[in-house]
């Protein structure tokens, strides 16, 4: 390894000097305060702040690395990390000083570190841009919500889990276009959003492996003359190396982007189940309810009780995909490597996941807290004659009429169960014979929901041994996860 520049004595910066008076940290090129206005427009602090955590994260592998490559002193980087631990206990403690007139995060520490310190605090931007730094911290809080999206999703699976377990065998109407189509299981409705949300994990847990490399070190756009160790600072974050270009390092945000499209889908899917929920509830419907906990009432309307928790759920859906276009849009026209446009970047994202994790902690407290009414979900599994399909299929397994031909007598046998005013189950069997004079008595064990649904025994069917299937191998799978 080739011998490290000499830095020579810390020479005081302009902060160390004049950070009373409000000068920037990048003050020696300008020789007057910004405009208020754009000062204004300028400023990210309140939005950036949330990062602070990950800036001392990155603040201290950097420092470490710096000393350990000697480009500073080891006597310099204990200092720094020691004035970076009193920052972090600061801002737990509601202690910080967070300034707007030093614009963002990444200045805020810094500032705040050259008052506890002194001037050895800029060695700590030594071979460092706030332009590797922001797309360093950036990175790793995606990458902590996808983690925590990933473990919520695994929450909302472990209650539909159990709910569809209670209720692997209990009737309901299936439905196309919203209408009666064929009778299944509760629980077989539940365990189709078990697979939604798997792959949403899998579409966060995909985003996270492709966003797991450095861009410290990448400096403000070409890299750094410094000695450093990229690898030692990627491995000390967590990332599985650095990236492998430095334009790229400080310019892409398609982790972010990919992120928020696993969430836009994700909440596609909530949104999907929360309407759901909220056709249920209807008297109309009456399949399940939610108590208190996740209803409101009416201020003019008694008898109201609304099921707010889920059409907010429904609603959130437009912040997160919202979130995915204004980031998307930001980013589309851009120039490498670095633009101030993607100090814009955060906010989208900020309420992309916190809208992601409020809907899933929502949806998981309604779906535990759910009560089903069986015998009403089961009465409504038989309407709409909602058995004919296995009417045609009886006929093309017992009397081997073509499917379309069995198709077409089904059809009459609808039209005349109509004109009686009774369900298939109840339609007599002279009735049934002018239509298809082979018919038996058998064909009334196929006709009621119950047969129906227990017929369906192909792999993913509704019949309640394959549902039961389906739960254990989910369980284990969670349980595997957690081990």
């Amino acid at each position: 390894m080739s011998t490290p520049p000499d830095t020579g004595p810390a020479t005081p910066h302009p902060q160390d000097r004049e950070a009373g008076e409000g000068q920037k940290l990048w003050g020696g090129r300008f020789s007057a305060k910004p405009d208020a206005l754009m000062q204004a427009i300028n400023v990210s602090i309140e939005v950036d702040r949330r990062l602070w955590g990950q800036d001392l994260q990155g603040s201290r592998a950097h420092c470490r690395m710096l000393a350990r490559q000697g480009i500073i002193s080891q006597a310099d980087a204990d200092l720094i990390l020691s004035g970076l631990d009193q920052i972090e206990a600061e801002i737990e403690g509601g202690a910080f000083p967070f300034r707007a007139e030093f614009e963002d995060i990444h200045m805020n520490v810094e500032a705040r570190l050259a008052e506890l310190i002194g001037p050895v605090a800029g060695r700590l931007h030594t071979a460092r841009s706030r332009n590797d730094q922001v797309a360093t911290d950036f990175r790793l809080w995606v990458r902590e919500a996808c983690d925590r999206s990933i473990q919520m999703i695994r929450d909302l699976q472990g209650a539909l889990l159990d709910k569809a377990d209670a209720h692997a065998a209990s009737l309901m109407p299936g439905f196309t276009h919203l209408q009666p189509a064929q009778p299944v299981t509760f629980g077989h409705h539940l365990m189709a959003y078990v697979e939604m949300l798997g792959r949403d994990a899998g579409r966060f847990a995909d985003a996270r492996t492709r966003m797991n490399e450095s861009p410290l070190g990448s400096a403000a756009l070409a890299g750094s003359p410094f000695p450093l160790d990229r690898d030692m600072t990627a491995e000390a974050l967590g990332f599985d190396g650095p990236m492998a270009n430095s334009l790229d390092g400080v310019s892409a945000r398609d982790f972010a982007l990919e992120a928020l499209a696993a969430a836009s889908i994700c909440a596609g899917h909530l949104s999907r189940l929360a309407e759901e929920l909220v056709i249920w509830t209807t008297p109309q419907f009456g399949f399940v309810r939610l108590s208190d906990a996740f209803s409101t009432g009416s201020s003019i309307m008694p008898q109201k009780r609304n099921p707010d928790a889920a059409e907010l759920v429904r609603a959130k859906t437009g912040r997160i995909s919202g979130a995915l276009v204004a980031l998307s849009t930001v980013m589309k026209g851009l120039p490498l490597a670095y633009s101030k446009d993607m100090q814009e970047d955060k906010p989208p994202v900020f309420e992309a996941f916190d809208a992601m994790e409020v809907a899933l902690a929502a949806t998981t407290g309604m779906i535990r807290d759910l009560s089903i009414n069986a015998d009403r979900m089961a009465a409504a599994a038989g309407a709409g004659f909602s058995t004919a399909t296995d009417l045609a299929d009886w006929l093309v397994r017992e009397l081997n009429l073509p499917f379309r031909e069995a198709h077409h007598v089904t059809g009459r046998a609808v039209r005349r169960a109509e004109e009686l005013g009774v369900g298939l189950a109840d339609l007599p069997l002279e009735d049934l014979k002018a239509l298809e004079p082979g018919v038996t008595m058998d064909v009334y064990a196929v006709l009621t929901p119950a047969a129906s649904a227990a017929s369906r025994t192909t792999y993913g069917g509704t019949a309640p041994e394959q549902v039961r299937r389906q739960i254990a191998a989910w369980k284990a799978r969670l349980e595997d996860e957690r081990r």
